[in-house]
């Protein structure tokens, strides 16, 4: 095989889903895509932030499709429903992208709400939303490439899977559920159906989003909370991630530049995990 460099990145024709694409790093990763060439749907539970999200997509020269479909990543039906849409209109889907996830402030412990008493049904909707919310559209996506003998899934792990923080026990642990299971299906996809399906997932560090603003910065003043300040000593690079500061990765790791890469988790964190502290 020659590689050529100069079409690795060329998207042209290629359907690339994206769970969870209304948010803000998942709207960066569509935009990434889009500006080479290819065909991107947004899957979210919000149809509204959904349509919106294509609707600003539609504005980049000289891309791809778009589309936005209502979707909950929990339910089966809603995800094959979708994927029949997907179908009917590409033809084929040649890319998941597992971007769904977040935390929440009631699986979060403080000084006045220990771990102990943390609410179950908070912490299972940790999990539900970034570990099962990553294994049912990988199951119905991925028995579709199973079928075509070929694609790409891309999970998106967390900083927390290597280096768990304090306070989010369930986010970390499902974070580092993720991490695992990325590995496992990379396995499994290459041996049981063809090597041409690869899986990987990339790990961002800090990056200011709506989930998990109330932790980094003070809601009145809008400075940095203790907590938010000890990460930016902790990132050698000294600031938090811009959500394109995933594009790269994203598009190599979705790319034939990487067609021999698979079960891998990828740090885009400035370096944090590679501070020591001393």
């Amino acid at each position: 095989m020659t590689f050529e460099l100069s079409k690795a990145y060329d998207f042209s024709g290629k359907c690339i889903v994206i769970t969870g694409g209304a948010g803000i790093l998942g709207g960066a990763m569509a935009k990434a895509l889009l500006t080479c060439g290819a065909n991107v749907v947004i899957l979210d539970y919000n149809l509204t932030a959904a349509k919106k999200m294509v609707e600003s997509l539609k504005e980049i020269p000289g891309s791809g499709q778009t589309l936005a479909l209502q979707t909950n990543v929990l339910e089966s039906e809603s995800v094959t429903t979708a994927v029949e849409t997907i179908l009917s209109k590409f033809g084929k889907i040649d890319g998941l992208i597992n971007g769904a996830g977040g935390n929440k402030p009631e699986a979060t412990s403080t000084p006045e709400k220990p771990f102990f008493d943390l609410p179950v049904d908070a912490i299972r909707w940790v999990f539900d939303l970034n570990l099962v919310g990553t294994i049912i559209p990988s199951q119905i996506i991925g028995r579709q490439m199973a079928l075509q003998k070929e694609g790409v899934i891309l999970n998106v792990s967390s900083m927390n899977a290597f280096r768990p923080l304090t306070r989010i026990a369930a986010y970390s642990a499902a974070k580092a559920g993720v991490s695992n299971f990325t590995q496992w299906l990379a396995v499994y996809m290459a041996q049981e159906y063809s090597p041409k399906i690869r899986v990987n997932a990339i790990a961002p560090g800090f990056f200011l989003t709506d989930q998990n603003r109330f932790l980094l910065t003070d809601s009145e003043s809008g400075k940095l909370s203790k907590r938010g300040q000890q990460i930016i000593d902790h990132t050698p690079m000294g600031r938090f991630g811009e959500p394109d500061d995933l594009s790269g990765t994203v598009l190599w790791l979705m790319s034939s530049a990487s067609e021999f890469v698979s079960g891998i988790i990828v740090p885009v964190d400035g370096g944090f995990s590679a501070f020591s502290g001393v």
